[in-house]
């Protein structure tokens, strides 16, 4: 008696995403290393200067990584309440953080101690960053105020009240010490001078703004605020450039590539987008565990450090050309599948004597049935909602061995309002897929020929039958517009290729002999 065969499964190429240069950039990074600060990572930043370390802000602490550390290699907390925005001056020797108590603290990267603590705002402090000439110092705060600080003085030079909410981002200029903008949740982002006692510029984003990005040039602004992050064009007095709607919940960082040719936004939807500066469409993705409040990317792109609202701080680092040269290949195999297999390949001696094992056939459910001759069981089994929805080739599979067997008919007859109604489902879903189709249309036919009695006693199956029907006009639509246009592409093709003359003067039309060679046979006649 002959073995039962499994139901062939046919694979087709998976739909995925495309591999393109972005996805192998971005995917070349080795797995993340976590570790967990003591509260939410509110900030990220690396230094500037050689090795590159980073500060990273979560609670009342601010702690210093180096490049590749999973240790801290220098903590300052020496803060009453939750600091914000740990920023390194340009020269990396400085680091200026915001306070929940109001104060700005000046550090020494290499001491413990504040060496400046300028006190005038009235409320937390979430904003800190130095300008260009490394002497002065922006703050923002919830007091709806911004403030220019002089370091060696320990003075405030200016404030500015022209927002009416929280300040809760800002930045200043690398090219002009002067410039720095501020967003605010009152929904605007403010261009200010230090020349000028009021700001120079305002635009309105439309939600309340949570990070701000400037341009290696400084043309051009981005924010985010909301589930949009938005373009400026700062040249042409801040006009919208574009505005992009890729998260599903608020944008909180935002980072720039090397190159400056990718922008990074991270959100609260635990998701990192990557965007092509060229036409801001989306060329990568990158998914986390928790919600995203800070994201930074080290110079190169060699690491990027990402922190979340769980108090997890993820840094993935990039593979060496050893080691991206080691996963290009063939897939590393678990060591549980080299344990399953040992000695699958052993080759007996002369004088060994092989005992061969019965291999024990595992069957799918839907096999257990046809093996049984139970048809319906074995469709019904297939239509389960997981594998129609998830697995849809086993579903089509099983229909193909069906038809094969020519039990096709008696597996779809006999169901009742329900089971026709989920048939139609399916049908409706994969009919005009082009990989589905030609087994389906022949169960669409027997359906139609079996069931045809029943049409107008269930208002349900009516409505199936409905949308089958417009399903398939539209996709007959659909193949007559494909057919116009491939005849007008080989129309075109027929006319750009370069004419060749044929010699047909001496072929007779009627029967393509030369005319020479018909003469005497019309003579003859």
């Amino acid at each position: 008696m002959a073995s039962f065969k499994p139901t062939k499964i046919q694979v087709y190429p998976k739909l995925g995403e495309k591999v393109t240069q972005d996805t192998l950039y971005w995917k070349n990074y080795k797995a993340p290393v976590q570790i967990k600060e003591f509260g939410a990572v509110t900030n990220i930043d690396f230094s500037p200067v050689a090795p590159h370390n980073f500060a990273v802000t979560a609670f009342t602490r601010i702690h210093i990584y180096g490049p590749f550390s999973q240790e801290p290699v220098k903590s300052f907390t020496r803060f009453k309440d939750t600091a914000y925005c740990g920023r390194f001056r340009s020269d990396g020797q400085l680091l200026a953080a915001g306070c929940e108590d109001s104060v700005v603290r000046l550090f020494d990267v290499s001491g413990k101690v504040a060496l400046r603590m300028f006190k005038g705002h009235t409320k937390a402090v979430h904003v800190t960053d130095f300008t260009s000439d490394r002497y002065q110092i922006v703050t923002g705060s919830d007091d709806y105020t911004c403030r220019l600080w002089d370091i060696p003085n320990a003075t405030e030079l200016s404030t500015y009240q022209e927002h009416t909410d929280y300040i809760r981002c800002g930045v200043t200029s690398k090219l002009n010490r002067d410039l720095f903008i501020t967003g605010s949740y009152d929904h605007t982002l403010k261009v200010f001078d230090a020349r000028v006692d009021k700001s120079v510029m305002t635009m309105d984003h439309g939600q309340p703004v949570e990070s701000l990005l400037l341009y290696p040039s400084e043309g051009l602004l981005v924010s985010a605020g909301g589930r949009y992050v938005k373009v400026w064009d700062l040249l042409k007095g801040g006009q919208p450039l574009v505005s992009l709607k890729n998260h599903h919940k608020t944008v909180t960082c935002l980072s720039l590539s090397s190159n400056g040719q990718r922008l990074l936004s991270g959100s609260l939807d635990r998701h990192v987008k990557v965007y092509n500066t060229t036409n801001y469409k989306v060329v990568h993705n990158f998914d986390y565990a928790a919600s995203i409040l800070s994201l930074a990317l080290a110079p190169d792109d060699e690491s990027i450090v990402v922190g979340m609202t769980n108090g997890i701080l993820s840094m993935k680092h990039r593979k060496s050309p050893e080691e991206a040269k080691e996963t290009s290949g063939q897939p590393r195999r678990r060591p549980s599948y080299r344990v399953f297999v040992k000695g699958k390949n052993y080759v007996p001696k002369q004088d060994d004597y092989l005992v061969s094992k019965p291999v024990k056939q595992h069957l799918a459910k839907y096999d257990k049935q046809l093996k049984k001759f139970n048809v319906s069981k074995a469709l019904d089994t297939a239509l389960e909602s997981w594998t129609r929805l998830r697995k849809p080739e086993i579903t089509v599979a099983v229909v193909k061995e069906l038809d094969r067997r020519g039990t096709l008919k008696n597996a779809l007859a006999g169901r009742d309002e329900q089971g026709l109604s989920q048939l139609l489902n399916f049908l409706i879903g994969n009919l005009v897929d082009p990989r589905f189709a030609p087994v389906l249309v022949t169960a669409a036919e027997m359906i139609l020929d079996i069931y045809q009695t029943v049409i107008g006693q269930s208002p349900v199956v009516d409505r199936q039958l409905l949308r089958l029907q417009e399903l398939l006009e539209k996709e007959i639509d659909y193949q007559r517009d494909l057919l116009e246009v491939l005849g007008m592409l080989d129309t075109l093709f027929a006319s750009s290729l370069p004419k060749k003359e044929v010699p047909c003067s001496a072929i007779s039309r009627s029967n393509g002999m030369a005319q020479e060679e018909a003469r005497p046979q019309l003579q003859a006649t």
